[in-house]
Order: structure tokens, then sequence, then C-alpha cells
């Protein structure tokens, strides 16, 4: 349990660190398998084949699937911190046995066991990011934090070029259990969640904790705490997010996840040994996912500035339409400047639209179950993700190269265009003073 006492104020800034700290490795330890691929694709002592790599890629995501619901169960019940810390703890662990594993079967369980953390840190550190941020700011500071998950994905490309040649792919992974450094400040540093304390009637800690960090959230306002009591958590959180009609926004979301994930691992899966059938050299066939990676976390910035302004599911459209666009080129480009950039702009609307989808579910949510749904919507997503890299596999093998490959990557791209257009756009955020003068005025005197 959380120990929280009277301090001075403190920042939020050092929990939005943690929690890109902690974005950062899990994209490096998620999207380095896809940079890695050459090294084990008819390379000795691994040997392994293209659909044995599309499986093992497909396993690993099972494993953050069960992760997300995991995440999306516990952590409106055991509180953001702890599953954080216990996510990020797990996959360090895991990347860490990669590196050491004696063969490619045993690779490709620790995979699975890495995906589990994995799966459970992104919904926890976007719960906790959004709870922390200003209301102003809300889209602009998480945001930048999910430029985490795209920054890792480009150091996992840097380390690649850099060492799978002449090193092979262990050293790779043991980079990746480096993520373990950041566990003892987190365990110092980061506070637990007000929303949660509140849950599990822990009102006065709450109190404390947001005057702390000065927090003056919408989801506080008009609602004293009732004297002398301490209510259970709500039941039946999940069942909540078809109530109240939700159903269908809830339907749309998980959707959207779906197809926005299964583009962005079956690209980054496969991008780098698409590239290496096209004819381009090893280290220049990574060089591209460093080239998407480029784009997205370009994409996540410009996307969080642009959302704040306009709204989330705004920047999600335009994500899904550039990423198609982009692909339906790249599927009729033979120039290497006219590829770069294609992906560089099909990276833009990859990672980037995805943010915008976490950000949107995190805003549509009320607090007591923000981590509920960013947890299920991410486990609706993990399917697509599943799916991805098998997809990817099918399209590489069979399709005729990267013509058919990118071209198959641009459908699922247009589908999540025509689904977000459905989707209820998010409230505008009032200035939470304004919203505390009106709450004042409605609760019962």
């Amino acid at each position: 349990m959380t120990r929280i006492t009277a301090r001075s104020a403190a920042s939020p800034v050092t929990v939005f660190v943690i929690c890109w700290l902690g974005l950062l490795a899990d994209g490096y330890d998620l999207y380095v398998y896809g940079a890695t691929l050459p090294g084990f694709i008819g390379q000795a002592p691994w040997n392994v084949t293209p659909a044995t790599a599309g499986a093992v890629g497909s396993f690993a995501l099972v494993g953050m699937l069960l992760g997300s619901m995991i995440a999306g169960t516990l952590t409106d019940r055991l509180g953001r911190r702890r599953l954080l810390i216990g996510s990020l703890a797990l996959f360090s662990l895991a990347m860490l046995a990669c590196a050491f594993a004696p063969n490619f079967s045993v690779f490709g369980a620790l995979r699975f066991v890495a995906g589990i953390g994995i799966g459970g840190l992104l919904p926890t550190a976007v719960a906790l990011t959004n709870e922390f941020a200003s209301a102003r700011k809300k889209s602009i500071v998480l945001g930048l934090v999910l430029t985490g998950p795209a920054i890792g994905s480009l150091l996992a490309a840097v380390v690649a070029v850099n060492l799978l040649e002449d090193h092979g792919v262990r050293p790779v992974y043991a980079i990746g259990a480096a993520s373990a450094l950041l566990i003892p400040f987190a365990l110092r540093l980061l506070p637990e969640s007000p929303a949660y304390l509140r849950a599990v009637g822990r009102h006065d800690a709450a109190a404390e904790l947001s005057s702390r960090y000065g927090m003056t959230s919408p989801d506080d306002v008009g609602r004293p705490p009732a004297q002398g009591t301490a209510p259970a958590l709500p039941r039946g959180l999940v069942a909540g997010l078809f109530r109240d009609r939700n159903l269908a926004p809830t339907l749309g979301m998980w959707l959207l996840c779906l197809l926005s994930l299964l583009t962005i691992f079956g690209l980054t899966t496969w991008l780098p040994q698409m590239m290496r059938q096209a004819g381009f050299a090893q280290g220049s066939a990574i060089s591209f996912l460093l080239t998407y990676s480029i784009g997205a976390i370009a994409g996540t910035v410009v996307a969080a500035v642009v959302g704040q302004l306009t709204a989330p599911k705004v920047m999600a459209i335009i994500g899904f339409v550039a990423a198609a666009a982009a692909l339906l080129v790249a599927s009729q480009a033979s120039s290497p400047a006219v590829l770069t950039t294609a992906f560089l702009i099909a990276g833009f609307g990859g990672m980037g639209t995805q943010n915008m989808i976490n950000d949107h579910v995190a805003q549509y949510y009320p607090a007591a179950l923000r981590a509920t749904g960013l947890g299920w919507a991410l486990a609706a997503g993990r399917v697509g993700a599943i799916i991805g890299p098998s997809y990817g596999a099918w399209a590489v093998t069979t399709g005729g190269g990267v013509e058919f490959a990118a071209l198959a990557f641009a459908v699922p791209a247009l589908l999540g265009a025509v689904i977000a257009l459905g989707l209820p756009r998010r409230q505008r955020i009032v200035d939470p003073a304004k919203l505390s003068v009106r709450a004042t005025k409605e609760v019962p005197r």
C-alpha cells in the first residue's frame, strides 16, 4: 500500500518522465523483434523460416493481449503504481532471458512472457499520465509521453543496425533488459493514482495527493467524500463500458484499435525483411524501420498538439488516411528516396494514430473506468496485433514482395479511417475553475 504523508508541493513532471521512460523501454522491447528478424530467418544457429517467425511474432502478442486484459481488470482494483512497476519488472527480466535462450522455441516462450509485461504497462502509464496532466494540456502531455514507444522502436532499430550483422541477435535483446534500472526510481518517486485511492475509500490520502501535485480534475469536482465511509470499488467495471449509451462507442474504439495495431505490428515486424527481399543490404533494410520510427515520433508530437486544439478523433482520422496513402505509394514505388518518404509518412500516420486513439479512449471514459476502458480497448487491439505478423508473413511470402505487402497493409488503414469517422467526438475540456464553480452550484446543500 502506498504511504502518503504531508509533503511540500510536488511536480507531476516526475510522473510523466517515469511513464515516458517506461514506455520507451516498452517500445524497444516490443519492436526489437522486427528489427532482429533478418538475424533469425535463414541465419545460423536459428535457421528460422518466415512462417515460424510470423507465428512467434503473433504468439508474443498473445502475451500482450493477456497483459492488457490483466491490466484492464486489475489496475482499477490494485492500483496503477503496482501494475506499472510489476509490468516493467516482468518484461525486463524476460528480455534478459531472451538474450540467453538456447533455441528459438525457448526464445518464443520468453517473448510470450515479455509480451504480458509489455501489454500491461501501456494502459497503466496512459491512465496515470492522463490523471496527473492538467485539463488544458492533457492531449499535449499525453502525446509527449506517448513518444516513448516510438523512440524505443527507433533505438531498437539503431542498436540492431550497429550490432546485428557482427554480433547477432543476443546483445540486442540484452540491452533491452536495461529497463530494469528504472524500477528503483519508480518505487521511490512514482505516486499512486488519486482516482484509485478514492475508489478504495482513502479519500483523505487522495485529497492530500491531489493537492500536493496541484491537481484540479473534473473527476474530483462535486464529489465530496461521505464522512466515515470507505466504499468498495464499483462492481462490474467491464460491464460499465457498455452501459449508458457506451455500447456502440466502446465497440467502435475496440475495432479501431484492432485495425490500427494490425497495421502497425504487421508492418514493423516485416518491414526490414520486406526490404531485404527487395534487394537492400541488411543494414539498409533495417534502416527503413528506423525511418518509420522517426515518422512515428514526429506524428505523435504533431498529433498531440493538433489533437489538443481540435480532438484526438480528428487526428486519428488524418493519421489513418495518411498511412493508407503512403502505403499505396510504396506499393507502386521503386526509388529508394520515394520508399523512404512513403514509410516516413506511414510511421507518421501509424503509431501517432494509435496514440491519438489511446488519448480518445482515455478522455472518453470517466476516471473510475479509464484504465479499464484503456486496457480492454488495447486488449481488443491486441487481437489485430496478433493477426498482424502472420498477416504480414502471408503478404510477404505469397503476394509478390513489397508491392503486394504495402497494398495489403493499406487496406486496414483505410477501414480504420472509415470507422473513426463514426466515433463520438470527445467533449471539449473546460476550464477547471469554471467547472469548480459550476459544480459548487450543483452540489446539494
